[in-house]
């Protein structure tokens, strides 16, 4: 008797092995943006006319046969132009591209881009902590990403509070927009506020409102204070060193708000209790963080798919570092936001009608 048994199919074997090989060219890619990011090589680069190897490297004094590899893979891998390929290599002549400039060079585009690939290379050098962290179940504290965790955070956020925030969002909520250009003037919160760049464009976009930012952190707090006297905000912005999750802040605000913080904070119930203590009558509370899906699925979407790795690699390690902790992740479900909300007081947790592939505005009361 013989047996009629198909052999095992290789489609989906080499379709994963497909889709890995071009997720290391990717991950290649991406750390050689942030060498460039990080030695400048970007912003060397003239806005007008090309460059060789030698006078780019003349320019910033480093390496010029290590320029040359760089200025060749990123014309190879489609990010710089090259005037002629057949060219002797110490002649070739290399360009950014005009349509590419913000992506690299713009603090304050939404698709400023390259800080991302610096913070990858961060997390990456960050992954023996991760692994003990598995171990031990101590999590990673935020000191330990030390000044440079906290500047490529920094960088990362600014574009989305500078331009996304004032300009896009905070105006598609017409009874908020009203209320912070009216008088008399309104008082906003802004509860872990980091480096203060959200705190600053909500300044600088209603003239007449008064900031108050909270953040545990006292490097940032520094940092946002800096930031401010330079925007010439620190009249109406000021910044506080204060455990967000603590019993003893308390105020009448306006507008009190937390951006994609929360699902990093060890006691994000706290946290919302710390903000409905805070709000005036009718004042609004508001959260802005990471979009997901409502349920879990697999295989899952891009959002989804870009959640999970910031939470096992950041996220969630960071709030694990401290007890007692809710050990949230990025990935907040509405579901799980929903249910802080109402352990934390508030009777409604409504999504606002804001539409961002990666972020989701909330509105409690």
């Amino acid at each position: 008797m013989t047996l009629d048994v198909a052999p095992p199919t290789t489609d989906r074997r080499d379709e994963l092995v497909g889709r890995l090989f071009q997720s290391a060219i990717d991950t290649a890619e991406i750390l050689s943006i942030a060498v460039g990011d990080r030695l400048g090589l970007y912003a060397a680069l003239p806005v007008d006319g090309d460059v060789t190897a030698a006078s780019l490297s003349a320019r910033l004094g480093i390496d010029e046969r290590l320029t040359r590899e760089w200025l060749e893979q990123q014309a190879v891998a489609g990010i710089l132009e090259v005037d002629d390929s057949a060219a002797a290599a110490d002649l070739r002549r290399y360009r950014l591209p005009t349509e590419f400039r913000e992506i690299f060079l713009d603090p304050d585009s939404p698709i400023h881009l390259a800080p991302f690939a610096e913070l990858l290379g961060l997390l990456a050098s960050h992954l023996p902590d991760v692994v003990d962290a598995f171990r031990s179940s101590a999590g990673v504290t935020y000191d330990r990403y030390g000044a440079e965790g906290r500047r490529l955070q920094e960088r990362v956020n600014r574009p989305l509070y500078t331009t996304m925030l004032p300009h896009v969002w905070l105006p598609e909520l017409p009874d908020l927009h009203s209320r912070l250009r009216a008088d008399p003037p309104a008082r906003v919160a802004d509860i872990g506020c980091g480096a203060g760049w959200a705190s600053i464009a909500i300044a600088r976009a209603y003239p007449n409102v008064t900031v108050d930012g909270f953040d545990s952190d006292p490097l940032s707090i520094d940092m946002a204070r800096a930031n401010a006297i330079a925007e010439g905000v620190a009249d109406r912005v000021r910044f506080h060193v204060q455990d967000v999750s603590s019993a003893t802040l308390s105020g009448a605000y306006d507008l009190v708000a937390a951006f994609v913080m929360l699902h990093d904070v060890a006691r994000p119930v706290e946290t919302l209790q710390t903000m409905r203590r805070l709000a005036a009558p009718d004042a609004h509370v508001v959260v802005l963080d990471m979009k997901v899906s409502d349920d879990f699925t697999a295989p899952g979407p891009p959002t989804d798919r870009f959640a999970y790795c910031f939470s096992l690699l950041y996220c969630l390690p960071l709030s694990q570092s401290e007890t007692p902790t809710a050990a949230t992740g990025t990935v907040m479900r509405r579901s799980t936001f929903e249910r802080y909300a109402h352990e934390a007081g508030f009777a409604r947790a409504d999504v606002l009608p804001i539409n961002h592939d990666f972020f989701q505005f909330y509105r409690l009361s």
